[in-house]
């Protein structure tokens, strides 16, 4: 009798760890509190590049939060998408990294959260990538999420 309680245990552990997710914390309260940058936000962007680039896909716009964030990548010449070296920036006095919990989310095709949490509020963001021979790239949006 026990050996068969095991099995059916497992399958259900397997069956409802999906369902038991948590929402991924992007920015928190606290965060979101942080006055917002002085002056100018530099972004580099002289001249023709032919480094990647980063598409801001969705949320298109004011949504509740968890939001569905997607970010795609581009590259160009044949060069690919290097996905070590994507950073994310949430633009902040101080700025506050993100990358450490959007880095299970990266890959060389963009980024892909289904379920981001964020307070309400609008949020200026920077992702700086490189591509496989070096180039940067850098793209700043501004995500705005409305009251739940």
């Amino acid at each position: 009798m026990k050996r068969n309680i095991l099995p059916v245990l497992i399958a259900a552990g397997l069956l409802f760890s999906g369902a038991a997710r948590a929402a991924t914390q992007l920015i928190t309260e606290e965060e979101a509190k942080l006055p917002p940058p002085k002056g100018a936000v530099a972004a580099d962007r002289r001249g023709i590049l032919r480094g990647p680039k980063v598409e801001f896909v969705s949320p298109s716009d004011s949504v509740s939060s968890p939001v569905h964030l997607v970010l795609k990548f581009e590259s160009f010449g044949g060069a690919r998408i290097d996905p070590d070296s994507v950073k994310v920036m949430f633009l902040r006095t101080p700025n506050v990294d993100l990358t450490a919990r959007v880095k299970p989310f990266v890959e060389a095709s963009g980024i892909n959260i289904q379920d981001a949490e964020l307070p309400a509020g609008e949020y200026m963001v920077r992702v700086d990538i490189k591509d496989s021979d070096g180039r940067p790239g850098t793209s700043i949006f501004t995500l705005k999420v409305a009251p739940k």
